[in-house]
This record gives C-alpha cells, sequence and structure tokens, in this order.
C-alpha cells in the first residue's frame, strides 16, 4: 500500500513538473518575439547613426578642401608677388643698365676733351718745373751737393724722355670706371687703366726717391726729401691718361717719402735694393693705394 502511494506521488511530481515547463515555454517564446520585434527599431537608431557619420565625414571633407583651397590660393598669390617682385627687379636692372650705357656714352663723348685738359695742365707743370730746374741746380752747386745735383739732371733727362714718349702717343682705350679708393676721406672712381698709372706712380716715386735719399746721404746734407725737385715736380711717368695729374702726383710723393728714407737711411723698410734697381714692397703699395 505504502508503496503504492510513493508511486502515485511520483506521477503527480512528474505531472506537475511537466506542467510547469509547459507554462515556462510559452513565455520563453514570447520573449524571444518580443526580442525580435525590437530589431527593427535597433536598425533604424543605427541607420541614423550611420547617416551622422557619414554627414560628419562629408563635413570634414568639405572643411579639409576648403582648407586646401586656402593654402593653394596663399600659394598662388605668393607666387604672384614674387613674379611682380622678379619683374619689378628685372625692370629696375634694365634701366640702371641703360642709364649706365648712358652715362658710359657721355663719359666717352668728354675724354677728348677731358684729355686735352690733362695735357694742358701737364704742359702748364712742366713748364713751370722747367724754368725752375735752373735755379734748383744752381743752388744745389754752391751748397756743393754734387750727388744731388747729378740726380737731378738725370731726373730731368727722364722727364724729356716722357714728353717725348706723350707727344708721340697716339692711341687711347676708353674703358668705364669700376673701380674705387679713397684718400684723405673723399672716395674716387677710376678703370683698370687708371689703377694701374696710379700704382705706378708709388712705385716710381719710391725709386725716385730712394736714389735722392740715397744722394742726400752722399752729401751728407740734412734729411729733406721736400726740397727735392723730383718730389716738387712728381709728374715722371705720367702719360696724361686715365687720371687726373693731381692724383698722379699725390701717389708719386707717397712713394717718394718712403723711398728717401730707405735711401737715406741705407735701410730696406719699405722696399728693396738689387744692384741699384729699387722695388716697393707689395704690402707697402698695398697700404698706400688701397683699391677696391
Amino acid at each position: 500500500m505504502i508503496q503504492k502511494m510513493r508511486n502515485i506521488s511520483l506521477i503527480l511530481v512528474a505531472i506537475l513538473l511537466t506542467t510547469g515547463l509547459g507554462a515556462a515555454l510559452p513565455q520563453e517564446t514570447s520573449g524571444l518575439a518580443g526580442s525580435q520585434k525590437q530589431n527593427p527599431k535597433q536598425e533604424q537608431h543605427q541607420q541614423k547613426r550611420d547617416e551622422k557619420k557619414q554627414q560628419n565625414e562629408a563635413k570634414e571633407q568639405q572643411k579639409q578642401a576648403g582648407q586646401q583651397q586656402r593654402r593653394q590660393r596663399q600659394v598662388d598669390q605668393q607666387q604672384q608677388r614674387q613674379a611682380q617682385q622678379q619683374q619689378r627687379v628685372a625692370q629696375q636692372q634694365q634701366q640702371q643698365q641703360r642709364v649706365t650705357q648712358q652715362r658710359q656714352l657721355e663719359q666717352e663723348r668728354q675724354q677728348p676733351r677731358i684729355q686735352q685738359q690733362r695735357l694742358n695742365q701737364y704742359n702748364q707743370q712742366r713748364g713751370q718745373q722747367d724754368r725752375l730746374a735752373p735755379r734748383r741746380e744752381q743752388l744745389l752747386q754752391q751748397q756743393r751737393r754734387q750727388a744731388h745735383l747729378r740726380f737731378q739732371q738725370q731726373y730731368q733727362e727722364r722727364l724729356r724722355q716722357d714728353k717725348i714718349n706723350l707727344q708721340n702717343a697716339r692711341s687711347y682705350e676708353f674703358s668705364a670706371p669700376n673701380y674705387r679708393y679713397s684718400r684723405s676721406g673723399k672716395s674716387y672712381q677710376t678703370n683698370r687703366y687708371g689703377v694701374d698709372m696710379l700704382r705706378q706712380a708709388v712705385n716710381y716715386g719710391y725709386e725716385e726717391g730712394a736714389r735722392a735719399g740715397q744722394a742726400d746721404r752722399e752729401d751728407r746734407a740734412r734729411f729733406s726729401y721736400r726740397d727735392s725737385y723730383a718730389y716738387q715736380d712728381a709728374t715722371y711717368g705720367y702719360n696724361g691718361y686715365h687720371v687726373d695729374l693731381n692724383e698722379y702726383r699725390y701717389y708719386f710723393r707717397e712713394g717718394f717719402n718712403r723711398g728717401y728714407q730707405d735711401g737715406y737711411y741705407g735701410r730696406s723698410q719699405y722696399g728693396s735694393n738689387s744692384n741699384g734697381v729699387f722695388s716697393l714692397l707689395d704690402n707697402i703699395l698695398q697700404q698706400v693705394f688701397n683699391v677696391q
């Protein structure tokens, strides 16, 4: 009997369990169905998010495109300004070139007149010095300065040869001034021929000064380079071309002063003496005549 009741109880429990599971299944099915009903909304939200993302990406692309266009406009404007600047510079250079050419043509046209003025100045200077030469010779004889007298006579002979060479000269080559030098606080311009002429003036002055200094030392005369006829004349080597006479005489005297000191004191501070051939040192020449 008891066993029978246990079997009945087991059957009831099984029925109850079966009934509970049956009730639960519809609920789970209902939950799944509800979940399936929510998917379209999620899809709409996702679609909206995608659309918004695409809009943002499109705006960002437009922004970048706008920035690129602005940068390109800036580059174009900069290139345009550079081209305009280059054009202005080229126009200025052309204008300067035309002015330079006109100035050169004007200078070339004026050269015959300037050349004649220089020759007139040279001839006038030569006339004055030629009239003074006999007096200088007489004074040297009175002072018994035979060595300096011989030097002056030799210098005068070199001047006479200079004058002959200048009279026979016929060629002249014009060149625009493209060198600059300064003295006594003033700036001057000349061409390459003028540079050679002024360098020659310093060198010739040194040579003549060294001879004059040696002569005064031999005569045991006092140190006085300014009293020398050659220093006062200072025209030896001048040919009348490319530089004014006063410029030539200035640099001749600068060389003469230094040569006289070396000759008088028997030293080689400013130049050298090789068997009577005097040469000014290059660095001294650069100091006396600094040209750029």
